[in-house]
């Protein structure tokens, strides 16, 4: 009898502390970054920008975090392996070394398209030469045409079929005319249609898909011209535009911004709640 009350003891305490620890587990379990976790970490120079420049853009292999493509804006591409630890030169033998985006396959981490031409506005700013594309993880390169887009801000490539792809050219700073707007590629950028243009001095800046749709597209028209003492960054042909067919058609959605002068729009998507779309505007008079 008293090895049984004993026994019924040491079950009760063993159910009892399970539930104590299930309790706990929750609060255990929540993985919240806070200010003074970040406190301690400071921003180091890795490279590769002295004799690069600038940075234009960055894109990682989401199945392996220490490789990294990294475009400059006088440099070329550069690949790192081991977290950045070194890098690679991989786009020295191609026809420009001025690179306005990069962008990796969602599909397949080994295909890299690569947009030349800086997507800035100073006069220190080289022009590029088009699309670019490797399906080895940059060991060898196919030109892909809209050579005549000469800079190049962002492409994006459908996540459920690779050949379709989007790029925003900006066009030439010193002329008018040129490939500007958003072009559209449905065979892997062997051909190219424009599904948004505005006039002879406006490209497209920037664009960005609905994770939750991917014909759902928002894209950033903007208007800029260079001369020899002159800049003129805005115009009526800056502003906003959505598509809910792929780009077939579009709509502009610039209700709520400046009511002046629109120059250079960058757009961005919360991947938390698609439902917010974030645009940081550039406008004439401080606005």
């Amino acid at each position: 009898m008293r090895n049984i009350i004993l026994l019924v003891i040491m079950l009760c305490t063993l159910s009892l502390s399970a539930q104590r620890k299930k309790k706990s587990n929750p609060e255990a379990s929540k993985s919240v970054l806070e200010k003074a976790d970040l406190s301690g970490l400071k921003f180091r120079s890795i490279g590769p920008a002295l004799t690069s420049g600038r940075i234009s853009d960055l894109a990682v292999n989401p199945d392996n975090f220490n490789e990294y493509y990294v475009a400059t804006s006088a440099g070329g591409v550069w690949k790192t392996i081991n977290a950045g630890n070194t890098f690679q030169p991989i786009f020295d033998g191609q026809g420009s070394y001025s690179i306005g985006c990069i962008t990796l396959d969602p599909n397949n981490a080994n295909i890299v398209w690569v947009g030349t031409g800086e997507n800035n506005n100073q006069r220190s700013v080289s022009f590029g030469d088009g699309i670019y594309k490797s399906q080895d993880g940059g060991k060898s390169w196919e030109h892909m045409g809209l050579k005549n887009s000469e800079h190049i801000g962002k492409i994006i490539v459908h996540p459920d079929d690779s050949n379709v792809v989007y790029v925003a050219a900006i066009g030439p700073l010193w002329s008018a005319g040129g490939e500007r707007g958003l072009y559209k590629s449905t065979d892997g950028g062997k051909t190219w249609n424009a599904i948004l243009n505005a006039d002879k001095h406006t490209g497209v800046n920037d664009v960005v898909m609905d994770p939750r749709n991917p014909d759902v597209l928002y894209a950033s028209t903007f208007q800029r011209r260079r001369h020899v003492f002159t800049y003129i960054g805005g115009g009526p042909g800056s502003g906003m535009h959505k598509s809910e067919d792929g780009g077939n058609t579009w709509k502009e959605i610039n209700k709520g911004l400046p009511k002046t002068m629109l120059g250079r729009i960058g757009l961005a998507i919360s991947p938390a709640n698609p439902e917010y779309l974030y645009a940081i505007v550039e406008a004439a008079e401080g606005k």
